[in-house]
């Protein structure tokens, strides 16, 4: 399954908020998924210096992503699909 970068901002002093997102992000995931959709929250990564938090969903289509984005309260600004490098 794919999986999708959700751009959102968060300002460099609310790094405290990143843990309580992640918390949404991971329990609307969970929700969707009991309800038939195939997602699932893979992490996230704050970028102080820019005010830019990324998560990152595993989902069937970027639609997927940025609904369980939205759901979570994150207020998604862009949601591109992600490759990441595969470890051997």
């Amino acid at each position: 399954m794919p999986s999708y970068l959700v751009e959102t901002f968060l300002a460099r002093g609310a790094a405290g908020e990143r843990e309580a997102r992640e918390w949404r992000a991971r329990s609307a995931a969970e929700a969707m998924a009991r309800e038939g959709t195939r997602v699932g929250f893979e992490g996230s990564i704050h970028v102080p210096e820019d005010e830019i938090c990324f998560f990152t969903f595993a989902a069937p289509s970027g639609r997927e992503a940025a609904l369980v984005a939205q759901r979570a309260g994150l207020e998604p600004l862009r949601v591109v699909e992600a490759i990441p490098s595969r470890k051997e």
